[in-house]
């Protein structure tokens, strides 16, 4: 029975809504035939419509009782309505495609209903009966990546830009300024608004034009695809799909293709996809097995076929369709389509001639286009940290406005505090109306106060992470000249997290070690067989190759020798290429031939170039024949009848090869937990305690099994394996469930070690990251063994470690509560009567344990419960990880690898994580971590595209995050205090001044200070110190990695660095503020209202108060700044002592002229005046010392009292600095005077 869904319902809505018709529908076959006769014409009776709708009816209940199978869904499908169908039969059929929809969209059965596109190739009707010609629907070829156009760019770009919350804050202020009587002028609002819209609509309108240029040139680039037998050319935005085109070698693909033929005879061709996913190698693609052959466009012009594939969806390395083939013959031919079959945009063709290929996806729904679209945004400790300070500003500033508020309708109660006398009110007017002035003044003094809010502080951080992110590429210490890469940025968004990282989880393969395998030794029937080192440059002949371990196997066993050899030599997916196809080092398969063997595993090389060097060599795949050489030097062909792919979760893959005297065989490789259970005959205990010893060894081991099959074997496998690729929905899943049938009752033949040697340095960079306070863990899908001898080469487990096991093996004698509880007890016991460090957790006894799981204990660790407290198994197990060194999860699916990460990333503690790998199997994890780093391997750059940041080895990983993540952690840090102490010191003397001018929202200082305050006098110098600081130096932050702690866990960004940045910022300002204050409190007043001191008759008014106050201000944060700066450059000093003369300019120049644009000349000869005064110089000199006298004594203070690791450090290097310049002058001194 099939029950109703809600989301499918919704998709039956968006299909009937936005169905196109080349969108077709899978019909039961009994009614296939609807409106073929072709008799009925005119518009429909109404007796025809109630007999339509009980059909209907009668159909859908049909449906309904359709169940599970799925099984009316056929792979060809009848005609829907003839060629020219009249109105009665198009509403017929349409009534029938409406009902199926809905019986689609509500019968629940066991496969995933996938919305599909049937495609004609050329544009031509299938043949009378096939099915019906539908003019298709779809987008043209024209590809947009711009965001905006002429039209819509100013709304469109300024809605994104008030989208943001701090720039719709300041558009409500700038609106409120407008709106009442405020005491500032709007242009203090708008002017720093206006500057930031208008430079980010300038930066994205500049980079949008160049996109539309890059567009304009794709589009237009000529194709050429074939129209009624020939060849015509038209522009690229002019395909569309359906369209038959043909590429030639050296062009890039207009859009993607299904591969129909190519001027190779084996219907191959080679392609780069470096714009797409970054990888330069030859990927080799396969045309369909019907359509190969056509190699002229009359050939193709002929063809006869349909597509059918799944929607578009952006995953570069997956495709499910496949096509139907009409002939003469009644039934169409139909064929599977996988990823092999699709040339996509952005690819380009090498080494072949010319391939046609017809066009599924065009324009904007090319897997190229739907790339363009970003990640989900991962947001950093850092910036959600500023976000909550500025919640709390936020809340000061509401504070500060009520506050004035109140008081200032306290003030006036008073009778004589009330309106002066020639604007004196009436009682009934003073209350009129009260709650709306009330309003009012609350509105004006948000806005007298609003500055609290740093307008520049969004910008500049912005500005510091894309600047900043290019020191990371710039970095000449993290390229790697073996390979020729360097470091990549796809997100300048998570630099700081770089240096609050604390879990690592690894990968092994490829990432701790160099994914460079040679072939060690192979054991068949217990016999052990290793092969001798070339000689000259010439492989030993024949079975003097073979050096025997143990003692020679007898007579019979040498047939079994031979077939490991030639499953070796088979089973695989290595390509052979001539040294003209490939580029870079070449290894020969042969003494006399120049080619090579190309693989996505380096396993795959590595055991045919030692079987190789055992007597056997695989020559090449040619017409459907696998070639290989024994060690007679005689050439043996078998048919490559199917393949069995590897994947990550089964472990394994498996060939099926036709021999030329007509016996059948499976030949399966895999890991030995794949292949032992599927086991039936075989020595597989000395096999078993073989592959156990090499494993401790640190080697890669499989093991190889085969099975002969009957020809009526194989056609059943050739049945299920054939229904199962051609479907379209569950495709994957059909797949496993067949290869888990057919992949059963066999024959072990022996097993493969594979040396994989440790990266250069790995060792060295996982124990700087320990002394870090970094947990690493690693995550392989290696057998336990194996890792475990890893983790011991590269320092992660030592000689003392004691390991603690969660495996199956050990499941198998004790139940998992018994061992989670008595492991827990283990570590438990020793940590009890420890102290535990700040950071860890742990003491220096405790880095003794480690753990060992494995993939099926994970699964029963993380499986819920029978009663319900699934969570007390997680929250045990996480106990027992806190309390190890390290941990090492072995036999990981990919899916297990994001499980781990995301179990640890969302625990109690929250802690950073960062996930690093070189694989596919690598991009869950990658994608879940906090932050994502792809090492730039040999297994494609799939863990590269979906990551943060790329690192050539994971030797680079250290400077990665002990300098790097260091200096961009310190640098934001304090720009963000900064920005908030400084504007605490710009405002907090307005609140004061409130006091004194009986809170008529009087401003302290000029329209123009308020306005270039934080855009032009303070901002530079911060930007600068955030982009070039180094309080200690990179070699120190190298040989010291535990200065990292110091920085852990966002240790300057806490509430207690914030509320000490604030503090101070309150008690600069109650200097600046009631210094200037005193320092001028005796004055008179001159007849012209002007305030003029007793001492000194200098002119002191409210603007001149406000600029001593602005004056002192600006250089008390600026030459705070200085203080705070460890790394002196030039830029630095030009920045910071620039920005104070640029004050002292600007100041001199809007008070010492008349500017005619304005209505009031307020500042005129102030700053001036200022100047001129003696004690005025005095008063800047004194409050500037005081304001920093604090921040001075608490440095030199901590420093001798309490000094963290890095103050320790600074004053170490200082002191060897003055050491080495005082030998240096003694040195100078005394080679002068012995002159």
């Amino acid at each position: 029975m099939c029950a109703t869904h809600p989301r499918r319902w919704n998709r039956f809505a968006a299909l009937c809504a936005h169905r196109t018709p080349s969108q077709s529908i899978c019909l039961p076959h009994s009614d296939s035939q609807v409106g073929s006769s072709g008799q009925e014409t005119g518009a429909l009776s109404a007796h025809g419509v109630c007999s339509v709708l009980i059909s209907l009816a009668a159909r859908t209940a049909s449906l309904f009782m359709c169940g599970s199978s799925g099984q009316w869904c056929r792979p060809a499908r009848r005609a829907l309505c003839p060629a020219s169908p009249s109105a009665a039969v198009l509403v017929k059929c349409l009534l029938v495609s409406a009902c199926d929809s809905v019986a689609l969209a509500m019968c629940a059965g066991e496969e995933n209903w996938v919305d599909s596109r049937t495609i004609y190739v050329g544009h031509r009707e299938p043949p009378p009966g096939a099915e019906a010609y539908i003019p298709q629907r779809h987008p043209d070829n024209r590809i947009v990546s711009s965001k905006y156009t002429f039209w819509n760019f100013i709304p469109k770009n300024l809605f994104e830009q008030f989208r943001r919350i701090a720039n719709f804050y300041f558009l409500i202020i700038f609106l409120v300024q407008l709106i009442i009587d405020t005491p500032t002028s709007p242009v203090t609002s708008g002017l720093p608004l206006f500057f930031v819209i208008t430079v980010t609509a300038i930066k994205q309108g500049y980079e949008d034009w160049l996109r539309h240029k890059a567009d304009n040139a794709m589009n237009q680039c000529p194709v050429h695809f074939i129209q009624h037998g020939k060849l015509v050319r038209k522009q690229s935005r002019k395909l569309r799909v359906g369209d038959i085109v043909m590429v030639k070698e050296d062009e890039t693909f207009p859009c993607d293709l299904i591969f129909l033929s190519s001027s190779r005879g084996d219907g191959t061709c080679h392609v780069t996809t470096a714009s797409l996913d970054g990888e330069s190698s030859h990927k080799t693609h396969y045309a369909v097995q019907d359509t190969k052959g056509f190699h002229t466009e009359e050939d193709i012009d002929g063809l006869h076929a349909t597509i059918e594939c799944e929607q578009p969806q952006p995953d570069l390395y997956k495709f499910v369709g496949r096509i139907n083939v009409y002939s003469d013959r009644s039934d169409p031919v139909v064929r599977p389509l996988g990823s092999e079959n699709l040339l996509l945009r952005g690819a380009t063709l090498k080494n072949t001639e010319k391939v046609f290929g017809v066009a599924i996806y065009t324009g904007m729904e090319t897997k190229m286009a739907l790339n363009y679209q970003s990640k989900s945004q991962k947001r950093s400790a850092v910036e959600k940290s500023m976000n909550v300070f500025l919640i709390v500003y936020l809340c000061i500033l509401i504070s500060k406005a009520l506050i004035n508020t109140v008081l200032k309708y306290v003030w006036q109660s008073e009778p004589f505090r009330d309106e002066p006398w020639y604007n004196q009110k009436t009682e009934s007017e003073r209350q009129r109306n009260l709650l709306l002035r009330a309003l009012t003044d609350f509105l004006a003094f948000m806005v007298l106060f609003n500055y609290i809010i740093p307008v520049s502080m969004y910008v500049t951080v912005e500005m510091q992470k894309f600047l900043g992110s290019y020191f990371i590429t710039w970095d000449e210490e993290m390229f790697d000249e073996d390979t020729g890469e360097g470091p990549l940025v796809n997100t300048s968004d998570l630099n700081e997290e770089l240096g609050q990282v604390e879990y690592i989880f690894t990968d092994k393969t490829g990432t701790l070690t160099e994914n460079n395998m040679e072939f060690k030794e192979c054991c068949i029937e217990g016999h052990v067989y290793v092969p001798h080192a070339v000689c000259n440059g010439q492989v030993l002949p024949g079975a003097a190759g073979i050096d025997m371990i143990d003692s020679s196997p007898g007579p019979g066993a040498r047939e079994r020798e031979e077939l490991f050899f030639r499953a070796l030599c088979l089973c695989h997916t290595i390509q052979v290429k001539d040294d003209d196809d490939v580029d870079g080092p070449r290894k020969s398969p042969d003494g006399g031939k120049s080619c090579v063997y190309i693989s996505s595993s380096p396993d795959e090389v590595a055991l045919v170039e030692g079987v190789q060097r055992l007597g056997f060599t695989y020559l090449r795949l040619k017409d459907g024949y696998m070639e290989i050489l024994n060690r007679e030097n005689g050439v043996e062909r078998f048919e490559l009848l199917e393949i069995l792919s590897f994947d990550s979760v089964r472990r394994r893959m498996s060939v099926i090869v036709k021999s030329i005297t007509g016996e059948i065989y499976l030949f399966c490789k895999g890991a030995d937990s794949s292949i032992f259970p599927r086991v039936i005959e075989g020595k597989v205990d000395q096999i078993r305690a073989r592959v156990e010893r090499n494993a401790v060894e640190g080697l890669r081991t499989l093991c190889v099994a085969y099975k002969r099959l009957t020809p009526e074997d194989y056609e059943g496998i050739c049945t299920l394996l054939q229904a199962a690729k051609v479907a379209l929905q569950d495709r994957e899943k059909k797949l496993a469930e067949a290869y888990e049938q057919i992949e059963k009752d066999l024959i072990l033949l022996g097993a493969t070690a594979v040396e994989d040697r440790l990266q250069e340095k790995a060792a060295d960079t996982i124990e700087a990251l320990q002394k870090a306070g970094i947990k690493v863990w690693v995550l392989t899908g290696d057998k336990m063994e194996t890792a475990a001898a890893t983790c011991y080469a590269c320092r992660l487990f030592r000689r003392g470690t004691q390991l603690l096991e969660l495996t199956t093996k050990r499941l198998e004698e004790q139940s998992l509560h018994d061992v989670l509880f008595e492991l827990s007890k283990t570590v438990l016991r020793h940590s009890g009567s420890l102290t535990r460090d700040n950071f860890s957790g742990l003491s220096a006894d405790l880095q003794d344990f480690g753990l060992i799981i494995d993939g099926a204990a994970l699964s029963l660790v993380m499986k819920p419960r029978e009663d319900g407290s699934g969570g007390n198994y997680r929250e045990l197990f996480l106990e027992i990880c806190r309390n190890c060194s390290a941990v090492l999860c072995c036999r990981m699916a990919p899916l297990q690898k994001a499980q781990i990460v995301k179990l640890i990333k969302l625990s109690k503690e929250h802690p950073i994580t960062l996930a690093i790998g070189d694989g596919a199997n690598d991009v869950s994890m990658i994608l879940e971590a906090h932050v994502g780093i792809g090492v730039i391997g040999k297994e494609g750059r799939q863990a590269a595209r979906n990551s943060d940041y790329a690192v050539p080895k994971f030797k680079h990983l250290k400077k990665m995050l002990l300098v790097h993540g260091h200096f961009y952690y310190i640098r934001i840090s304090e720009l963000v205090q900064y920005f908030f102490y400084k504007n605490v010191c710009f405002i907090f003397p307005q609140f004061l001044y409130q006091f004194f001018c009986g809170f008529s929202q009087q401003t302290l200082y000029d329209t123009a200070y308020l306005t270039l305050y934080n855009i032009s006098f303070t901002s530079l110098p911060i930007l600068l110190y955030s982009l070039m600081e180094q309080h200690v130096s990179i070699d120190t932050l190298r040989r010291e990695p535990s200065l990292y702690r110091d920085i852990a866990k966002n240790a300057l960004l806490r509430w207690r660095v914030f509320i000490y940045w604030t503090l101070l910022g309150v008690f600069d300002a109650l200097v600046f503020f009631f210094g200037a204050y005193f320092m001028f409190e005796n004055t008179t007043v001159t007849s012209n209202g002007q305030i003029v001191t007793t001492n000194t008759h200098m002119i002191f008014g409210n603007w001149t108060f406000g600029t001593l106050v602005f004056t002192v201000m600006v250089f008390t944060v600026t030459l705070k700044l200085a203080l705070d700066t460890h790394y002196w450059t030039w830029i630095n000093h030009f920045v910071i002592w620039g920005s104070l003369l640029f004050y002292v300019v600007f100041s001199l120049l809007w008070g010492g002229i008349i500017w005619p644009f304005l209505s009031y000349q307020r500042m005129y000869y102030v700053f001036i005046q200022m100047l001129s005064s003696g004690p005025a110089w005095l008063v800047i000199i004194l409050l500037v010392t005081v304001s920093l006298l604090p921040d001075v004594l608490k440095k030199v203070l901590c420093r001798q009292l309490w000094p963290s690791a890095t103050e320790r450090i600074q004053t170490k290097s200082q002191c060897l600095s003055v050491e080495q310049s005082t030998i240096f002058m003694l040195s100078q001194t005394s080679s002068s005077l012995s002159f």
